[in-house]
């Protein structure tokens, strides 16, 4: 399985929602809070481009925000990229 990584903060309910999605699809995943942690955060911004939360990780693919992983999930890309893609026809 892909590592997955999510940065987060503590308040922000698209990250809630993020953690939802994945959790229910049986994904583990490494939260990093960026809150309190100016390091983590410049990180989180390198890595993505982006100065906000969540943003969300499958290997080196950048998937985005919490809009951006729904999507992937709505188009049935994002099992494909966890690997949970199933051919039990």
């Amino acid at each position: 399985m892909p590592e997955v990584i999510v940065y987060t903060t503590q308040t922000c309910p698209y990250c809630d929602r993020a953690r939802r999605l994945l959790k229910r699809k049986g994904v583990a995943f490494a939260e990093i809070p960026v809150d309190h942690d100016h390091a983590r955060m410049s990180e989180m911004i390198e890595r993505s481009g982006r100065h906000t939360v969540p943003q969300i990780f499958i290997d080196t693919f950048h998937v985005g925000g919490y809009d951006d992983l729904a999507l992937l999930d709505l188009d049935g890309e994002l099992d494909v990229r966890l690997g949970l893609d199933s051919d039990d026809d």
